[in-house]
């Protein structure tokens, strides 16, 4: 209620009476394709390496250099566009990322040497670094009990997109080669712009800037599609909630208990506040915690996840038998395509354990699990074996690294209010990022160089620690609202 008993409701409130409908669906699609684009991108990385290497003569550390450059470009892309998108909305963010992403990905493949193929692929990695803005966009339509759920399905279109690109791969590689692969993947990207003036604003990102007339609106276009009623009053924010001394228990006052008496400061719940002044709200008493762990989670999980679609393609080509002759003969054709494809459809089964335990036992839990399973998988691959029990433990290893990058990218979102929440997402993505520069050196460079051992137990390293630092997140956020603002605390990282 208002001050004069006027009722009031807040958007998740709304989007709760609402229920998940036509609209959401339509959202979905709409953000899927995003993600099928991105999953394509990067999945494309472990074939177009060895074919250019064999065509152009390149070395391994040349070779390697064509996946870190995307890497860095995201590095730089996920940071500026999650800023963008939490100060001019989340539609121009991934409108500049489907121009950039769609542009550079076509252009690679009329890329006419090496020099210019890592320039446009850096462009191309530049674009794919707002892959975090569309994730936050979705998950600010969906009502809060069923987040965890339909945040599981969205991420099922990343699998979608790297089983239709092994599966593009396999066909296209032997007989048209990697140029025409490289074209054909940049295409989904330009859906994006073609649907573009279809998709809505985030009425929590129009609310929080006081734009609650188009906030009102949107809210309304998702009850006409779903068959629902608007709840009735006035629409108000969780900040202007917390500013008005309401003692309503919030996401953030669930999660940062506030000092008694004590209320966020202008300062602190600036919704136009800049860039530099958002990274440092991430690294604030009350986040400090959260955001340190989740960035070491993150560059884990990015560092073992295509660290292993690129190991995939390198013991199955002939380079883990280390024969003298053996390193650079090898052509792009010997790589199993088969074998890649199979492995590929390891993501189905991780999506489906995501869905099986995110919501039923937390997310810590369902993160924690898989990474000390996915820590079984690894070490046998330190020994030379068939071809079918390595594809047998490349599989299992990628149920378990789906679930755990599936996961995290839900929880995430979570932790952060929404005048920084695709700062926050965008930021620990390029911390990822990093993790995915120095993957191809140890996946290739490693394997390349005889030294099989000593990448498979870093990965496994990196894995284990990423597990145990998942058991130390402060928050448990199954089940909880979004949050608008960020409370005043400074009880921080108090164990749920």
């Amino acid at each position: 209620m208002g001050e004069d008993g006027t009722p009031t409701f807040t958007v998740d409130e709304a989007l709760l009476a609402m229920g998940f409908g036509k609209f959401q669906i339509l959202v979905l699609a709409y953000a899927g394709m995003g993600w099928v684009s991105e999953a394509m991108e990067m999945m494309l990385l472990s074939f177009i390496g060895p074919a250019v290497q064999s065509i152009w003569g390149l070395s391994s550390h040349e070779e390697s250099l064509i996946t870190s450059v995307v890497f860095v470009g995201m590095l730089i892309g996920a940071y500026s566009w999650g800023v963008v998108s939490d100060k001019h909305g989340r539609r121009k963010g991934f409108l500049i990322t489907a121009l950039v992403t769609s542009g550079a990905g076509f252009l690679s493949a009329l890329a006419p040497n090496y020099v210019s193929l890592i320039i446009l692929r850096c462009l191309v990695g530049l674009g794919l670094g707002g892959g975090p803005v569309l994730c936050s966009w979705f998950l600010e339509f969906i009502p809060a009990p069923s987040r965890g759920t339909w945040m599981v399905v969205f991420q099922g279109f990343w699998t979608v997109g790297t089983i239709f690109e092994a599966s593009l791969a396999w066909f296209v590689m032997p007989t048209l080669g990697w140029r025409w692969l490289l074209a054909l993947s940049s295409l989904p990207s330009s859906f994006l712009l073609l649907f573009y003036g279809l998709a809505p604003e985030s009425p929590r990102f129009l609310c929080l800037k006081g734009r609650k007339a188009e906030a009102l609106g949107i809210l309304e276009k998702i009850a006409r599609l779903n068959g629902a009623k608007v709840p009735s009053g006035i629409l108000v924010s969780d900040h202007e909630i917390e500013l008005a001394g309401k003692s309503i228990p919030m996401e953030d006052t669930q999660l940062l208990p506030p000092k008694d008496s004590e209320y966020t400061t202008p300062m602190e719940t600036n919704p136009n506040a800049g860039g530099i002044s958002s990274v440092l709200k991430l690294l604030s008493p009350e986040l400090v915690r959260s955001t340190t762990l989740l960035w070491i989670v993150f560059f884990g999980n990015a560092f073992s996840y295509y660290g292993l679609v690129l190991l995939t393609t390198e013991l199955h080509n002939g380079r883990n038998r280390c024969g003298p002759n053996e390193l650079h003969s090898e052509k792009s054709q010997d790589v199993s395509y088969k074998d890649v494809f199979i492995t590929t459809f390891a993501e189905f089964p991780g999506l489906l354990l995501s869905a099986a335990t995110v919501d039923k036992f937390g997310r810590k839990f369902s993160m924690s699990i898989m990474f000390f399973l996915c820590c079984i998988f690894l070490p046998p691959l330190v020994f030379h074996q068939p071809q079918a029990l390595t594809t047998g433990l490349l599989f299992g290893a990628r149920i378990c690294i789906t679930t755990t990058f599936t996961v995290v990218y839900i929880y995430a979102p979570e932790i952060y209010p929404t005048s920084i929440r695709s700062t926050g997402v965008g930021v620990a993505s390029s911390v990822g990022r990093i993790g995915g520069m120095v993957c191809p050196l140890v996946a290739v460079g490693l394997v390349h160089g005889c030294h099989q051992t000593a990448a498979i137990m870093l990965f496994e390293i990196v894995i284990f620690v990423s597990g145990i630092c998942v058991l130390f997140f402060p928050l448990e956020t199954k089940g909880r609202d979004l949050s608008d603002s960020i409370s005043s605390s400074k009880q921080t990282n108090q164990l749920v």
